[in-house]
């Protein structure tokens, strides 16, 4: 068998390097598997080869801005390392991997989307982003709910102008106006908590995201509705929640429609305001009083849940029966007293105490008391019971007019002090009036305070009981004798007085003519005056004189008159002069007749005519 090309060489390499024959085989195995693993070499590299055209070929679909999966595969303080198929492994900051408490949620071997933002950057590197993979993936998200008419999850983060912040995995604007069913007033319960969404427009460009929670909850009411419509029925009894509060009543939501209860048809007992009794957002039992299928109108009632009280008050409550409860509400007329729930009754301010007179119950009495009364009276048709505190004392007016008769004297300290006069504290808490119109017989009091103060001990005497009306009247001028028993015969008409002047009206002066004691010089009684006021040159504290002219011991007035006190002086100076002027005629007639007879004695008789003309001259003289 002839040698191969290679085995001649080997035998040549063998016997010129003096080689070993025994080691020929050995060699030239070694050779024939160096050959083979030469050739292997060159398949390795051909297969490499075609490896890395596929490689290439492969990247070639790897584009910037492209989501793609990869697995990590190291960590460090600053990156996490992603293998994504491509030359190099591709890095993330590792902040993108903390999340909200500070833990890293990464582990060599997961699997992670991450988009690829940049193949190389000035140092060589493959950048990738897993949260702008997420973003990327939001948007698709959004895109497909929006078309889809779906709803997303999302959190309400933080109040900003006009609603809210959402979490949606992006940030998206929820409309004040769309984040409750009916619009709410106040947003700030809404933060932190978690609902679904309805996408109504969207921005990818600008990044802007407008969502609706009412639209969501609105959907859902209209299927609810439905349901609701379909098993409502008068008389049935069903659950809801307050809604509304209003001074009428309450809304009920009883599953996608509303109801009312009236606030008559919420409690047996009076309600001032449904708030005293239920909050917005509470949950309750109605039932079903009328419903309008074709408005949609449903009237509910609370209280014929359970049976009228009032059907048995006439047994439970006659007339005269004494009774117990608790004070539910004050009015300015009086206190209602609870009996049992749903029946009250109504004690009113006249009937509290016998004693005091309040002018409002709660000087005597607080809500939530407890009281015991006496039923005076019932009236079933209208829920109306009439009570009575006071009748269950014994009545302090039935004796005390045994203890205190009119025209007794008393002595107390004065409780009160009013306009019109003041209150003595008497006996049992009854209080007696002293008017002021009974303080004198003759000082005029502008007011009480100007002569008494709280508390005085003061005494007065019984004018009138009245036990009907419980009036208890005094009098303090009555202490003493009236003095216009003496004052009608001491001030006579035409009796002349003087006195000071205290005031000045429209209509006159007033003259006191002793302490207490004043008279009235009305305008007309003032003496003419030449030009203006009559009252002109009249002053306070001036002396005058004038004439009792009328006294009413009745009315306690007496009437003056200056006018007439003039008049009446100029007439006796007129009659005085006239009585003077008649005395000097008289006492002239004698003196004529002693010259007469003088003269006579002196005149001849034989010329008669001289002695006639003499006794008329001398006559004359006389006279002038």
């Amino acid at each position: 068998m002839e040698k191969g090309p290679s085995e001649v060489a080997g035998s040549e390499f063998f016997a010129a390097e003096n080689v070993d024959p025994t080691l020929a085989y050995d060699r030239n195995g070694f050779l024939a598997e160096a050959e083979e693993d030469l050739n292997e070499t060159e398949e390795n590299i051909q297969d490499s080869s075609d490896f890395m055209e596929l490689y290439e070929e492969s990247m070639k679909s790897i584009q910037e801005g492209k989501i793609v999966r990869g697995q990590i595969v190291q960590l460090d303080k600053e990156y996490v390392l992603v293998d994504i198929g491509y030359k190099s492994e591709g890095v993330i900051q590792i902040a993108e991997f903390i999340d909200s408490e500070g833990q890293l949620t990464a582990t060599v071997g997961d699997q992670v989307d991450v988009l690829l933002v940049k193949k190389e950057d000035k140092d060589g590197r493959v950048i990738l982003s897993k949260e702008k993979a997420a973003s990327v993936k939001i948007w698709d998200d959004i895109e497909t709910v929006y078309k889809s008419q779906g709803t997303v999850r999302g959190k309400i983060i933080s109040k900003v102008k006009g609603g809210l912040s959402v979490d949606i995995g992006l940030p998206a604007f929820l409309p004040g106006s769309q984040a409750d069913l009916p619009p709410a007033k106040d947003l700030d319960p809404l933060i932190g908590t978690e609902h679904d969404f309805k996408i109504i427009k969207y921005e990818k460009r600008q990044g802007n995201i407008v969502i609706s929670r009412r639209a969501v909850l609105e959907a859902g009411r209209r299927e609810l509705r439905e349901k609701t419509l379909e098993n409502l029925e008068e008389g049935a009894v069903v659950d809801g929640t307050v809604t509304n509060i209003t001074d009428y009543g309450l809304f009920i939501d009883l599953g996608g429609i509303d109801g009312l209860v009236h606030v008559t048809n919420m409690s047996w007992s009076k309600i001032g305001h449904p708030s005293e009794i239920h909050q917005v957002g509470d949950k309750i039992t109605v039932k079903v009083l009328n419903f309008d299928r074709e408005r949609e109108r449903v009237s509910l009632g609370i209280k014929q849940l359970s049976g009228d009280p009032w059907s048995d008050v006439e047994d439970k409550y006659p007339e005269g029966t004494k009774v117990a409860g608790r004070v539910a509400g004050l009015k300015k007329y009086g206190a209602f007293i609870e009996l049992e729930e749903g029946v009250q009754g109504l004690v009113h301010i006249s009937e509290m105490s016998w004693a005091r007179k309040p002018r409002h119950p709660s000087e005597i009495l607080s809500t939530g008391d407890s009281v015991e009364a006496m039923v005076l009276s019932l009236d079933v048709a209208k829920n109306r019971i009439s009570l009575s505190m006071k009748q269950l004392e014994p009545n302090p007016w039935d004796i005390i007019a045994e203890t205190y008769p009119v025209g007794a004297t008393i002595e107390g300290k004065i409780k009160n002090i009013t306009d019109f006069g003041i209150f003595i504290g008497i006996d049992k808490g009854i209080d007696g009036l002293v008017h002021s119109s009974d303080f004198s017989w003759t000082k005029q009091v502008n007011h009480p305070s100007d002569l008494y103060k709280k508390h005085d001990e003061v005494r007065a005497v019984v004018l009138n009981i009245d036990k009907e009306n419980e009036h208890f009247s005094l009098g303090i001028k009555q202490l003493t004798p009236d003095p216009w028993n003496e004052i009608s015969e001491k001030y006579t008409p035409g009796t002349r007085i003087s006195g000071t002047v205290t005031s000045i009206t429209d209509f006159g002066l007033f003259v006191e003519l002793e302490e207490g004691v004043e008279g009235l010089v009305h305008v007309s009684q003032l003496p003419k005056a030449k030009e203006g006021d009559p009252l002109k040159g009249f002053e306070i504290k001036d002396e005058v004189q004038a004439e009792v002219v009328s006294v009413s011991q009745e009315n306690r007035r007496i009437g003056l008159s200056i006018r007439k006190l003039k008049e009446r002086s100029e007439k006796d100076i007129h009659k005085s002069y006239k009585n003077n002027q008649k005395q000097a005629t008289s006492n002239l007639g004698e003196l004529l007749k002693e010259k007469m007879t003088g003269l006579q004695s002196q005149v001849l008789p034989d010329h008669p005519e001289s002695q006639l003309s003499e006794e008329t001259e001398s006559e004359s003289d006389i006279q002038v």
